[in-house]
């Protein structure tokens, strides 16, 4: 397998370079997952476009489909990323491992999205019904249902470069399950 290695500001183009210093300024720093992006032209830029859109989900919702998604493709990167997110949203270390297991016994409106996330994960978007049904049970509508698709489909792709590259971690390394 060809390695990536992570590219530094000056090896990346006039655009991501931009976008490089927009990262630094709101983030503090340009993630390694973020950085092998900015290989394309356009990756990186087409990537924040779809992840800082607006969606119907709050912030603990999202963090929810990004854990769950994560833990079913088995990302390290993204679980200790979004571990480390989890908790600045005020997520327990102990609430983390329960919605990565799609087990969210605290609240059972993120139980049934953990579920459902987990089921169309798993099943290439064939969720079972009944979980379909437990997400509207609990709340959700289907604009909401549309929201998670695109949620899924974000962590997707985060999940598949890192698998595809192997970047280095440089996040605090989430517990494996």
């Amino acid at each position: 397998m060809n390695a990536f290695s992570v590219p530094a500001r000056q090896q990346v183009s006039a655009a991501n370079q931009t976008l490089f210093d927009n990262l630094t300024k709101s983030v503090g720093r340009v993630p390694n997952l973020f950085s092998v992006l900015a290989y394309s032209d356009n990756a990186l830029a087409n990537y924040l476009t779809l992840n800082s859109g607006k969606s119907s989900l709050r912030a603990k919702e999202r963090e929810v489909i990004n854990l769950v998604v994560s833990q079913v493709n088995e990302c390290l990167y993204c679980l200790s990323a979004h571990t480390a997110i989890g908790k600045v949203q005020g997520f327990t270390d102990e609430q983390i491992i329960q919605i990565r297991k799609a087990k969210v016994d605290f609240d059972p409106k993120l139980d049934a999205l953990a579920k459902l996330v987990k089921s169309i994960a798993e099943n290439k978007g064939h969720a079972k019904p009944q979980l379909i049904d437990n997400f509207y049970a609990a709340g959700y509508n289907q604009g909401n249902l549309m929201d998670v698709v695109v949620g899924v489909g974000d962590k997707i792709i985060t999940n598949y470069v890192f698998a595809l590259t192997q970047v280095p971690i440089d996040f605090p390394v989430a517990q494996q399950l």
